[in-house]
């Protein structure tokens, strides 16, 4: 058994434990802002490390844990998405001691929770690496015990969360019970049509969507995104739903593919239901937070339509329209951030003369809002263009248009804080710059959103290559 396979899990686990043990080592009342520079270095090692691991395509544990190009993808996202969190969550950690080591350490454990599930190829693994996801963020959501709403969010994130677990477990004992095996492959080979199956395969999927946030299991999302720390709903909203579609997408197309169900056509309503419900309610919000947690919604809705088409080029929509989208929420959440630590409000009027006072984050935030909408020439418009092209291939025409025209209703709330911030009056003084870590959080989610956009074959090329891997 070769353990190098795990070496992105041990030292992501090993660097929790490590920042956790400097905290309580280090004096009180010492600044705590190194552990987040040590974090983020630690974090940069293991993403440089992850480049070697690619071609490897190997398992350990009898097939049970996979390391193939599709599980190192995702990795780096989780990776990509944490640095960038940390970049501009210094601040906020601070206000968080003498729980700052707890505060990173238990971003490390959750990051470990996703690297799991990205290459977990069967059942049991990946509820492991769920669990672990989840239980880290059932706490942190709560962390800051000084507001309300925080501790509000995670009793409900708590309640709600567990409620989906019994569900997705049960659909999983189902499973495990019909076919005797909970590894994916050999699922995929006992399969056939029985009541037992379609009820597993349709509580697997309810478990799932809770996580992903799709209608009508994204209930809990705009509660929890206003009340969690805004550092935590960023990674709730890129990095959690990304390991979420790397698991969801891994098991439909190993385990399910060829079951004797139609099961595209439940995950396409499920996608439609989520980007009309999603992009109608955020209409209505006056918080950004809120309207980003219907953002995420809806988004949930678009990436669903990639595995409706269940093929290489659905699979390569997904893949790509991940990474962008974390690009882009990077850059979004970073300008909640400096708006919340400055002013202390998510309103959209508190982003008023926001272009004066700091032209990049303003920058910054209009470009990441038009690439979720689907501007050209902007990444997110590749993104979707893959993902509704890869839909009409297998003649689900319908569902194309509805993400087209739903994508056209999302300018609308957007713009509506693109204006605030270039042509609003601010009600006292304009929101400040931000630190300048912050600040380098929301240039380089600008530029890769941007250069995506413009350049996106490399990353297109990658997530083609990457796609193959259920289709060999």
């Amino acid at each position: 058994m070769d353990l190098s396979l795990l070496t992105t899990e041990i030292v992501t686990v090993a660097l929790a434990c490590f920042v956790v043990a400097l905290d309580l080592l280090m004096p009180a009342g010492e600044p705590r802002r190194a552990l987040g520079y040590l974090t983020l270095l630690g974090l940069a090692g293991i993403f440089a490390h992850t480049f070697t691991q690619y071609g490897l395509n190997a398992s350990l544990y009898g097939g049970m844990f996979r390391v193939d190009d599709y599980a190192v993808f995702f990795k780096q996202i989780f990776l990509a998405a944490y640095m960038l969190t940390i970049l501009f969550s210094l601040r906020t950690a601070d206000g968080f001691a003498p729980y700052t080591g707890e505060f990173y350490g238990l971003m490390l454990f959750s990051l470990a929770g996703m690297m799991v599930m990205a290459s977990a190829n069967d059942l049991v693994t990946l509820f492991v690496g769920m669990e672990l996801m989840t239980i880290t963020f059932f706490i942190l959501v709560g962390f800051n015990l000084g507001d309300g709403k925080s501790s509000e969010a995670g009793v409900k994130y708590l309640v709600l969360g567990a409620a989906s677990t019994a569900v997705l477990l049960y659909g999983m004992s189902l499973i495990y019970g019909y076919t005797g095996s909970v590894v994916l492959p050999e699922i995929a080979a006992r399969l056939s049509a029985s009541p037992a199956a379609l009820v597993g395969i349709v509580f697997i999927l309810a478990g799932f969507a809770f996580k992903i946030a799709a209608v009508p299991f994204g209930m809990w999302v705009p509660d929890v995104y206003e009340g969690a720390p805004v550092p935590i709903t960023a990674l709730l909203a890129m990095a959690s739903k990304a390991a979420s579609f790397a698991v969801i997408t891994r098991v439909f197309l190993t385990a399910f593919a060829d079951a004797p169900y139609n099961w595209p056509l439940i995950i396409a309503w499920l996608a439609a239901a989520s980007m009309v419900a999603g992009n109608l309610a955020a209409i209505l919000q006056t918080n950004v937070k809120r309207l980003l947690a219907y953002s995420s919604i809806a988004q949930a809705g678009y990436l669903l339509t990639g595995l409706v088409a269940a093929g290489p080029n659905g699979v390569k929509g997904i893949i790509f329209y991940t990474a962008l989208y974390v690009f882009a929420s990077a850059g979004a959440f970073a300008v909640v951030a400096a708006v919340r630590d400055e002013t202390g409000s998510d309103d959209i009027a508190a982003y008023r003369g926001l272009a004066r006072s700091s032209p990049l984050l303003a920058a910054a935030m209009t470009v990441a809002l038009l690439s979720m909408a689907g501007i050209p020439p902007l990444a997110g418009f590749v993104g979707k263009l893959y993902l509704f092209l890869a839909v009409l291939e297998k003649g689900w025409f319908w569902l194309a248009l509805l993400g087209f025209v739903m994508s056209m209703v999302s300018v609308y709330y957007y713009l509506l804080v693109v204006k605030a911030m270039y042509l609003g009056e601010p009600a006292g003084e304009a929101p400040a710059d931000g630190c300048s870590a912050l600040r380098w959080a929301a240039l380089v989610s600008l530029v890769l959103t941007v250069v995506c956009g413009v350049y996106p074959t490399p990353l297109a090329a990658l997530a083609s290559r990457v796609a193959q891997n259920f289709f060999q």
